[in-house]
């Protein structure tokens, strides 16, 4: 394909010593003001191998602390590979490995700076036999619902965090029953649950959220992060009568059953509730804010809207994450911040359109993005058209109205700050733009995609080598949602061509700077999808299968959603997590490429951190990083930030 002889010269370029020339503490969109240093996971190395026709390759993380200088041995069965240690990058191929190798990555020259100590040794690890990370799920027993029919479980959306303080990442895991409903449709569903796992499969706890809790995409929200600073982190969720924690306590009247003829619970009592992460017992509970009060204030009068549910993490402070708890987005909309101090949840602050004024009701997306996008230092929540401040002031309303899928990252770099690409559903509100490029600081509207129906799916990221920038693209014109017509521009709202790859997920997955396609073959009649990823061909204007993973499947019907996307394993680039076939095991699947791309983790990145934290919310987006990554980019400063629980 074209430009390959480009990507690797930009690669090379980009690769080891480099890096100590970035300036810590001025990463556009993350760390603002540089005495301002955000707590992140103190994470260890997660090392990863894999038996691959070549050998075993290997990868680690370089961590955000990290000195610049940082370098890497890799010892196999207590023999020292390396004769010089890895500076250019954080992999490594073995080509004689075996299943039987143990491997040890030896960190050197790393000074006093990351709080892990110098010359540190990881924990030995095995080579895997596959190209994913088995975890054995507990699935739940199948279930007769209310009006006698019976429904199975599927391992639906997952979340991750370090819960129990160990350096490790433990998955968060949410149980969907086959009767789970969407907000506008009737019937009655199943318990929703929520598991956590070590990566061993080992079960630290399930949480019952119980039959006042509906089933279905917006219902229920679940953040997994360090809120309080020790080093484990908590999950917090909405909660009713009848839920039950991990250590078997229940919330309220466990008798209580409010569900009424047509199975949505729009009466009885509603709480927010915090678990002790290590455990899933209870923390503190409090009513859920805003109260229903009156279901048809929302939008209608027969439970859709007044259920329409979103989550966050935000840095409101700069330095410690905050908690955010939304209800309504079509009409009334209502935003609540919280911290958690001494174990008890203390309300920040709230924004509610029935007080900041109409202009700011129906501006909500399916989702949402959180960014210091005004780099005061402090995050805002970049809330679908319009963007709410650290400190719950509107930031502007550009009034475009309802989405369903929304991008914020640094997609221009040319440009100062970070840029949001968003689809819209209302043509009315948009004037007849289905897909919209903005200064996230302003809202101007910098370029767009016309359209005269609903938008439903669009993307954006670094797929074409030939333009500068990311590119975004959507389903334009009059074509329906999941046409393979469209438009792809660049970031400077060139078109580049009408023939677009799917509007899904993105991955860095092959090595190489561009992002790839991560998407399905759907069966429409089985309602199953089969994941892929594919890299795009900007030549032949299609898209290059580069995997298809058999034996899992994508969540979410025809939106086609890995359980989870993140920098989970190994070096900066990203693992997909999906459920086997029948649920019985989430796999998390990684790369067996080599790069020669070094970068610190992702995840010590606060807006791509906290964008895997709501990527599990309503409708799933990927996450995105503060700054750009792709053909062309500039190094990434060193992350200002501390590890929880360490001082350091």
């Amino acid at each position: 394909m074209a430009a390959a002889a480009s990507l690797t010269a930009a690669a090379l370029a980009f690769t080891g010593v480099p890096l100590a020339q970035a300036n810590p503490g001025t990463a556009p969109g993350q760390s603002g003001k540089a005495e301002l240093k955000r707590q992140v996971e103190n994470l260890d190395r997660a090392p990863v191998a894999v038996l691959t026709d070549q050998g075993v390759t290997l990868g680690w993380r370089m961590l955000g602390l990290d000195q610049d200088s940082v370098g890497f041995h890799v010892i196999r069965d207590g023999v020292q590979l390396t004769e010089e240690p890895i500076r250019n990058t954080t992999t490594f191929v073995d080509p004689a490995g075996t299943t039987a190798s143990t491997y040890v990555i030896k960190t050197v020259g790393n000074g006093n700076g990351n709080g892990n100590g110098q010359d540190k040794l990881s924990a030995e690890f095995t080579p895997l036999a596959q190209n994913y990370l088995p975890i054995k799920l507990d699935k739940p027993a199948d279930g007769v619902s209310k009006d006698g029919k019976p429904y199975t479980y599927s391992a639906n959306d997952s979340s991750v965090a370090d819960l129990d303080g160990d350096g490790s990442y433990e998955i968060i895991q949410l149980w969907n029953p086959s009767n789970a409903q969407d907000n506008s449709k009737s019937g009655f569903t199943g318990n929703v649950y929520v598991d956590a796992y070590k990566m061993d499969g080992t079960r630290l706890w399930r949480i019952d959220l119980g039959h006042n809790i509906r089933a279905g995409a917006h219902y229920t929200q679940l953040l997994a992060y360090d809120f309080d600073g020790d080093g484990k982190a908590e999950v917090s969720m909405k909660t009713a009568d009848g839920t039950t924690d991990g250590a078997g306590t229940v919330i309220g009247d466990p008798a209580a059953d409010y569900r009424n003829s047509s199975g949505y619970v729009l009466s009885g009592p509603e709480f927010l509730t915090v678990f002790n992460g290590a455990t899933g017992a209870i923390m503190d509970t409090v009513a859920y804010d805003p109260p229903r009060g009156n279901v048809s204030a929302w939008g209608d009068g027969y439970g859709n809207r007044v259920d329409r549910f979103l989550a966050g993490v935000a840095y409101l402070d700069g330095e410690k994450p905050s908690m955010m708890f939304s209800r309504g987005y079509y009409t009334r909309t209502v935003l609540v911040t919280y911290d958690l101090v001494d174990g008890k949840l203390v309300k920040r602050w709230t924004f509610d359109s029935d007080i900041a004024g109409a202009e700011y009701k129906g501006q909500g997306n399916h989702n949402l993005s959180v960014a210091d996008v005004d780099q005061d230092g402090k995050d805002e929540f970049v809330f679908g058209s319009m963007t709410i401040d650290d400190d719950g002031s509107v930031l502007y309303n550009t009034r475009l109205g309802h989405g369903d899928a929304m991008h914020t990252s640094d997609f221009d770099p040319s440009r100062p700050g970070l840029e949001v690409f968003a689809v819209h559903e209302s043509m009315s509100q948009s004037g007849n733009r289905g897909a919209t490029f903005r200064d996230a600081a302003t809202g101007e509207v910098l370029w767009s995609i016309p359209a005269i129906r609903d938008t439903g799916r669009g993307a954006a990221g670094d797929i074409d080598p030939r333009y500068a920038g990311a590119e975004g693209w959507a389903v334009g014109g009059d074509a329906s949602w999941n046409s393979p017509r469209g438009q792809l521009m660049s970031a400077k709202g060139e078109l580049i061509a009408e023939s677009i790859p799917a509007a899904n997920f993105l991955a860095w997955w092959d090595g190489d700077l561009l992002r790839e396609i991560v998407d399905h073959d759907f069966d429409a009649a089985a309602g199953v999808g089969v994941p892929t990823i594919s890299k795009w061909n900007w030549e032949t204007e299609s898209s290059d299968r580069l995997l298809t993973v058999t034996g899992a499947r994508t969540n979410n019907h025809t939106k086609g959603n890995p359980s989870l996307q993140a920098d989970l394993l190994g070096d900066w680039r990203e693992e997909l997590a999906f459920p086997s076939s029948d649920s019985t095991e989430l796999r998390i699947y990684t790369s067996t490429s080599p790069t020669e791309v070094r970068l610190r983790t992702l995840m010590h990145d606060t807006v791509y951190r906290t964008a895997v934290a709501r990527e599990n919310v309503a409708y799933n987006q990927p996450p995105h990083p503060s700054f750009f990554i792709g053909e062309g980019m500039e190094t990434p400063a060193a992350p200002s930030v501390v590890y929880a629980g360490t001082g350091k």
